[in-house]
């Protein structure tokens, strides 16, 4: 064969590989819809969404009973759901992911709210907002997941909500709303190894409360107007980013000297927050604004300010690949919820998925090429 005919041949091959299509990429979602007693599973194929499933949870079909936090176990194989209301305590209910069947569930107290499984204990921790009890410390229950039992509780602060644990498990992070604390918890040891004050202005002394499982007293300072919402460490564990929703920043806290090392001015009532898998990126919902902001961690600096497709932003939850942030969007009145997906190399809305009615907690499920 001559020189000519193999470049020819060859050139012929390189043009067919580049008409090939590129490997496509499927991302699974689950997203609850808090006024419609349900849980709609998302695929996203790089350009469209598509509600595949919806769940329809709670055992009393004539009261809405409010599906709020969502959480995916280590392996995928199962999903567990908050379900704040309740006579007069809420659930968390577990499903098997793929048929999405229910298994089990177990009482907790008055609105629990955020949850998560550590990789470390295995053990399910589930954060009591108590949203409509008296204002006094809730705590966080410690449920163990095959047998759906709790088996501990951890007393925080006044109105406890947003929750993760480090990459590792071995901690985890919490914010009370009405007193301004963050919480490190020790996951092995189920008790509170560290508090933090959020605000600017050192914490007033009212009184002293001793916290279940810690190790000494703690203060529990009246209603600050910090009102932290959530509370999620980066994959290194050197910090943890949480949003002071009631004074419009984000709080970076270095866990090596257990202090607060950047302040982030944002837009209005930042809610929600989650760090790329990658450490580059931290994407906060605006729930005052209808708005999601991508920050770069390094600088400091917002990237971009994405408006969403319907008022009153809420979660955020980020693909393991560092591409796709996937936000819930509540809306108002009678509109439905939304799942706003953004591209995170583009700084944009790539589409969105309708969803039943006050969109709300959400939880990534798995990528499948």
């Amino acid at each position: 064969m001559g020189r000519r005919a193999l470049v020819r041949r060859l050139l012929s091959a390189l043009l067919m590989l580049v008409a090939l299509p590129l490997a496509a990429r499927d991302y699974y979602v689950y997203v609850t819809a808090e006024s419609e007693d349900q849980v709609a599973l998302i695929r996203f194929d790089g350009r469209d969404a598509v509600v595949i499933q919806e769940i329809n949870v709670g055992v009393w079909p004539v009261e809405i009973e409010g599906p709020h936090g969502l959480a995916i176990s280590p392996e995928g194989d199962y999903w567990y759901l908050s379900v704040a209301h309740g006579f007069p305590y809420g659930h968390v209910y577990k499903y098997a992911t793929g048929d999405d069947q229910w298994i089990g569930r177990v009482e907790l107290d008055l609105f629990p709210a955020t949850l998560q499984i550590s990789a470390a204990t295995g053990m399910l921790y589930v954060v009591n907002f108590n949203l409509h009890g008296d204002k006094k410390p809730s705590y966080v229950s410690v449920v163990d997941p095959e047998s759906m039992t709790e088996i501990d509780q951890i007393e925080t602060g006044i109105m406890p909500h947003g929750s993760r644990l480090t990459r590792d498990g071995l901690k985890h992070y919490s914010v009370a709303m009405m007193d301004g604390m963050l919480y490190e918890i020790d996951a092995v040891g189920m008790r509170i190894t560290r508090t933090l004050f959020l605000g600017k202005e050192p914490a007033p002394v009212t009184g002293m409360k001793r916290s279940k499982g810690a190790t000494g007293n703690h203060h529990m300072p009246p209603i600050r107007k910090e009102q932290p919402t959530w509370a999620a460490p980066d994959p290194s564990g050197e910090h943890v980013y949480v949003t002071n929703n009631g004074t419009d920043e984000v709080v970076e806290v270095d866990l090596k000297d257990w202090r607060i090392s950047r302040r982030f001015a944002t837009g209005r009532g930042p809610y929600n927050c989650e760090v790329t898998s990658d450490g580059k990126l931290l994407v906060v919902t605006y729930k005052t604004d209808a708005a999601t902001a991508v920050w770069d961690l390094q600088s400091g600096r917002e990237l971009a300010r994405i408006q969403n497709t319907r008022r009153v932003t809420h979660g955020v939850a980020i693909s393991p690949d560092s591409r796709y942030a996937f936000v819930s969007v509540e809306g108002i009145r009678g509109q439905p919820g939304s799942v706003d997906i953004l591209d995170l190399r583009e700084l944009s809305l790539v589409t969105h998925a309708e969803v039943g009615k006050q969109a709300g907690g959400i939880a990534f499920w798995k990528m499948v090429d």
